[in-house]
């Protein structure tokens, strides 16, 4: 009896010791899953870190501001004359008020009315030219794309539009736009590039006062109505970089309204690749406005920005403004998004003629300025409160700061 006892204990530890290698060969079963066992010998497994993928390109945003027209009548070259003694020209009193806000923008833009040709003396209407010193001071409070395409770009001849490229090519962080050396200058895809992203530039005019370049002249510049090479050179933009802006000289002097010529063309850059239209030539304000696209994007359009600094003598032309805006690229979808589109009026005071002419931004301007040029323009109502019903006028309030 003892010796059964003895027997059946045995079987029983048998029976454990050979269950428990089974469990040690086959492992333990986990969320329905049996891991292998590792062969006899083998070095432990390697553990590899999980890979990992570049994260997504983020949308970019660069913000702009762009300007009307540098009009330098004789009356301001000669304040600059005075205010540097004599000997060359100070343009800095003119800009000094407005210079951060050129400078905070990752592009400003300006449309150049007046040629400036070193070989020819200054001078004002009805043929202008401007010193050096002028497009250096331009350069210098923060400029980055400078507009030829205008009425006045042939006040100098052929030889004064070639000394004005060849002046603006020569300043270092300025990009020209609206006036090419020759064929393949106006065929390549001239742009400007901030933080990754390319903006493509393209400057029409409509008109250049009668003046035409000679036959030989291997000089170029687009006109408003020559539409099949402003798509050619808009596409060739839009293939070629992220955003495209657009300078267009065109329209009617002096008259708040655009024209359906502008309209129409504006429709038809929108529709060819423009993303921002920039107008001037008016030397008034004219409205701003989106176009809506087949696409499903907005191209924005300012008609005209009106006379950045001038000595034009009516209320309406020493009204004008800097328009800022926001251009987001998604380097994914290269979606282009403009935004955060505002006008901020500015006013081309002076009293003297050619002492105290100067830019000012309407949050400096006050009534008691206003009242001392009131009689030179014309105006005897003229007031901050004139001015700013007369922006509220021309341009939708969606546009305006509050």
């Amino acid at each position: 009896m003892q010796k059964k006892s003895v027997k059946i204990f045995l079987s029983v530890v048998l029976t454990l010791v050979v269950l428990a290698g089974a469990a040690a060969v086959v492992g333990v079963v986990r969320n329905g899953r049996t891991p292998e066992a590792a062969p006899v010998g083998a070095a432990p497994a390697e553990t590899t870190a999980p890979a990992t993928t570049a994260p997504a390109p983020q949308p970019v945003t660069l913000s702009f501001l762009s300007v009307g027209d540098n009009l330098i009548h004789d009356g301001i070259y000669e304040q600059a004359n005075r205010r540097a003694g004599g000997d060359g020209y100070d343009f800095s009193f003119c800009y000094t008020r407005i210079a951060d806000a050129v400078a905070a923008a990752d592009v400003a833009t300006i449309n150049q009315e007046t040629p400036v040709a070193k070989s020819y003396k200054p001078s004002g209407y009805p043929l202008f030219n401007s010193p050096v010193e002028l497009g250096q001071e331009v350069a210098d409070i923060g400029f980055d794309v400078v507009n030829l395409a205008n009425n006045h770009m042939l006040d100098k001849t052929s030889k004064g539009l070639l000394e004005s490229i060849e002046f603006w090519d020569g300043l270092s962080g300025v990009v020209r736009t609206g006036a090419y050396k020759d064929k393949a200058d106006l065929e390549t895809v001239e742009y400007i590039e901030r933080d990754g992203i390319k903006i493509g530039l393209v400057g029409v005019t409509q008109y250049t006062n009668g003046l035409s370049l000679p036959d030989d002249s291997p000089l170029e510049f687009l006109y408003t109505s020559e539409t099949e090479a402003i798509e050619k050179k808009i596409k060739a933009a839009a293939d070629a970089c992220d955003v495209v802006l657009v300078n267009a000289h065109w329209g009617s002097e002096y008259t708040t309204t655009p024209s359906q010529d502008q309209k129409n063309l504006a429709r038809q850059m929108a529709a060819w690749g423009a993303d921002v239209i920039i107008g001037h030539h008016p030397h008034v304000l004219q409205p701003i406005e989106w176009i809506a696209n087949a696409d499903g994007s907005q191209t924005l359009v300012a008609y005209s920005l009106g006379n950045f600094i001038s000595q034009q003598n009516t209320a309406a032309r020493v009204i004008g403004g800097m328009l800022h805006y926001d251009v987001t690229v998604d380097p994914q979808t290269k979606a282009v998004t403009v935004s955060n589109v505002k006008l901020e009026p500015i006013v081309t005071h002076y009293v003297n003629g050619a002492h105290d002419v100067q830019i000012y931004p309407l949050s400096q301007y006050t009534d008691a300025l206003a009242k001392r040029q009131a009689s030179r323009i014309k105006q005897s109502d003229f007031s901050v409160a004139y001015i700013e019903d007369f922006v509220r006028d021309v341009i939708p309030e969606e546009f305006l700061a509050a």
